[in-house]
């Protein structure tokens, strides 16, 4: 499948194998929504398992998004990873995985990361007046919302 793919887009999967008996490829951002459509019509990955991020505050292209995906059919997982640039769109996976609603939204929440075309793009584990995305690697550890915490909450931060 990872060949066939390959083969097919070419230079638009920059790389593609397999680690640890799970295949996984890294997809130009733009191929995303072409490449997880044909994921699931094609290859019958019909279960979004996760949708996740990690920051890299050194790189141009600071996040790097993992979709996680299963085949029931095939008992299959594969990852397909993309890098996006801070304040980078990238198109929503909710038309394909309704699932993928509240996974698209975590990553926004603690990342920042928007997903065009998602349904409710809104916060979904912190208050909706929270400052900054807590896991981004320069929101700092220390850092919290501390106007948040004293307007809502009536004390000091702990912090």
């Amino acid at each position: 499948m990872i060949a066939k793919l390959k083969g097919q887009y070419g230079s638009g999967i920059h790389e593609a194998s397999t680690y640890l008996g799970q295949n996984y490829m890294i997809v130009e951002s733009a191929m995303i929504p072409e490449i997880l459509q044909i994921l699931r019509d094609e290859e019958q990955f019909d279960y979004c398992v996760d949708i996740t991020t990690m920051h890299y505050p050194e790189q141009e292209k600071q996040f790097e998004i993992v979709w996680i995906l299963y085949s029931f059919a095939r008992n299959e997982r594969i990852r397909v990873k993309t890098a996006i640039a801070d304040g980078e769109e990238i198109p929503s996976a909710v038309p394909l995985w309704p699932a993928a609603n509240w996974l698209e939204r975590e990553v926004y929440d603690m990342f920042g990361i928007r997903f065009q075309g998602h349904p409710d793009m809104k916060r979904i584990l912190l208050p909706d007046g929270w400052k900054g995305h807590p896991l981004r690697k320069d929101y700092g550890i220390i850092q919290q919302d501390r106007d948040w915490v004293q307007i809502n909450l009536g004390i000091e931060s702990g912090q």
